[in-house]
């Protein structure tokens, strides 16, 4: 076996985008803003992956990820996932180390109500690079809706 402990990979663009057939060190401190995994920074093909800051008492807009599936690991603070069920919205309140799932197309919020503490996430995405479609309000998707709905 060899180690090869400081081999990193810097983030790139377009054709000179990194080889696809080996393993990409990206360390916290070379970070491409919050994109650690993607096209652009190590050649990946269906997965995009970054670490986000949420400030003391934000909120985001009311959005979706197209057809990207969203997987969230909570780091540090007490996140609030709010999405509607058809009849209501459903908040979901979140701690360190829990982790959560939004599906394709899904709208949602994501709030930090604690007046001191940011929150700290990493997500994973199935597409390469991040999607976000703003939406107008929360509403419940249904069966039909995600089978037809475009990525904007």
């Amino acid at each position: 076996m060899t180690t090869h402990p400081h081999h990193t990979t810097t983030p790139h663009a377009g054709a000179d985008a990194p080889p696809n057939n080996r393993v990409h060190h990206v360390p916290s401190g070379e970070l491409d803003g919050h994109t650690a995994l993607s096209g652009s920074t190590v050649g990946s093909r269906r997965l995009w992956m970054g670490r986000v800051e949420n400030p003391p008492l934000s909120a985001t807009d009311n959005h979706h990820h197209g057809a990207s599936e969203a997987g969230i690991y909570v780091v540090s603070g007490h996140p609030v996932f709010v999405y509607h069920d058809g009849t209501q919205e459903v908040r979901i309140a979140a701690g360190p180390g829990d982790f959560l799932l939004v599906p394709p197309f899904v709208p949602h919020r994501e709030e930090n109500p604690d007046p001191e503490e940011p929150v700290v996430v990493v997500i994973a995405r199935t597409t390469q690079e991040p999607i976000k479609v703003s939406v107008p309000e929360l509403y419940q998707l249904t069966e039909s809706e995600h089978r037809e709905a475009p990525v904007r």
